[in-house]
């Protein structure tokens, strides 16, 4: 026989506190373009100096935008 959901939170035990839920950091793509960039750079190493630039640039664009978008949450 199935054991009965119970959704209720748990109890907390004398002395304890519930916890407020943490909030977590919204989606975003930033993460993805640095490690774009990141491969550009490093790719750009072995074969061209334009690659390397663009490598550079793309890391340096997602790192800012990242960074602003955390301190604006």
């Amino acid at each position: 026989m199935p054991e009965k959901d119970d959704h209720r939170p748990p109890v907390p035990r004398p002395g304890w506190k519930t916890l407020a839920p943490e909030k977590s950091p919204d989606a975003t793509f930033w993460p993805a373009a640095l490690a774009l960039g990141s491969v550009l750079l490093l790719w750009g190493l072995v074969s061209s100096l334009i690659l390397t630039a663009a490598g550079l640039a793309v890391m340096a664009v997602s790192i800012a935008a990242w960074l602003g978008e955390l301190r604006h949450e």
